[in-house]
């Protein structure tokens, strides 16, 4: 988020008073948020904000915390967090500045949540189950609560903002449960093969708008194999993004002991480059 410019207060106009325990973080923070959105005396770039607004913030610090345990950079990871926590407490103030929500109401609702699907810990059923079992008695309880909001269709609810990947197997999952789906991967595996021709076709005809449709299509199929494999599309596309970024990395040192950048190299060098990086990454069990 930009650096706050807090500008000329407003003369004769009280500040909001600290809250009576100063110990207590919460009641700080949120403190906090109500000077910064202090109509007289607060930031004006945060009053300016509205959900919208500070919503791609909110999802920016949601991959920074990710990102952060993906390196296991753990020294970041309470920074991050709080920085995670931070936006939950904006949007909070904004709603209970618009009277639909505040901080209590969202924690009782998330205490009522986690109570509502954990009947095993909290309730009277059996614990003696396996994660799977566990997975999809959560998922049992989701659809009742879903149905007791009387949502119209099976796909709605899915968040749109999801990363595409990710957002393609939750459809997909929606769909299984009402029976539409491929009983294996096999038959994925020859709808993928039938997307890549017509993907092909698509590239051959010069319409760039049907190329993107089909190449869509084939990235949604794609998923829907990961799925059949039980394999996290985002996990794999980012595992393989690491392992690009390791592998080119590689040959811009082995470039540089000679003297030389990849602007120097040409494709065949570095596509020899790239198979020797990768035959010792195998040989050294990577």
């Amino acid at each position: 988020m930009p650096n706050h410019n807090h500008g000329q207060k407003t003369p004769g106009k009280a500040r909001l008073q600290p809250p009576a325990d100063s110990r207590d973080p919460l009641a700080r923070l949120q403190w906090i948020m109500r000077c910064l959105r202090d109509p007289d005396n607060g930031c004006p770039w945060d009053i300016e904000q509205d959900f919208r607004s500070i919503a791609p913030y909110t999802l920016e610090e949601a991959y920074e915390v990710f990102d952060a345990i993906e390196r296991e950079a753990w020294d970041e990871l309470e920074s991050e967090l709080g920085d995670l926590l931070l936006q939950v407490v904006y949007h909070a103030r904004m709603g209970a500045e618009a009277g639909l929500f505040d901080l209590d109401s969202i924690a009782r609702r998330i205490c009522d949540k986690m109570i509502s699907r954990h009947p095993h810990v909290f309730g009277d059923e059996s614990r003696d189950k396996t994660a799977a079992q566990q997975t999809r008695d959560w998922e049992r309880i989701k659809a009742a609560e879903r149905a007791g909001q009387a949502r119209g269709g099976v796909l709605d609810g899915v968040a749109l903002a999801l990363p595409a990947l990710t957002r393609a197997v939750k459809l997909q999952k929606r769909a299984a449960r009402v029976g539409f789906d491929w009983p294996d991967a096999r038959p994925v595996v020859d709808k993928i093969a039938e997307e890549a021709r017509e993907l092909v076709e698509a590239r051959d005809s010069g319409d760039h708008d049907h190329l993107h449709e089909e190449f869509g299509d084939l990235l949604f199929v794609m998923a829907n194999l990961a799925r059949h494999l039980n394999v996290d599309p985002e996990a794999a596309l980012r595992d393989a993004n690491a392992k690009f970024t390791r592998r080119f990395a590689a040959i811009e040192r082995r470039l540089a002991e000679q003297g030389r950048s990849p602007e120097q190299s040409d494709l065949a060098e570095m596509d020899a480059l790239w198979n020797s990086v990768k035959q010792d990454e195998r040989g050294a069990g990577k």
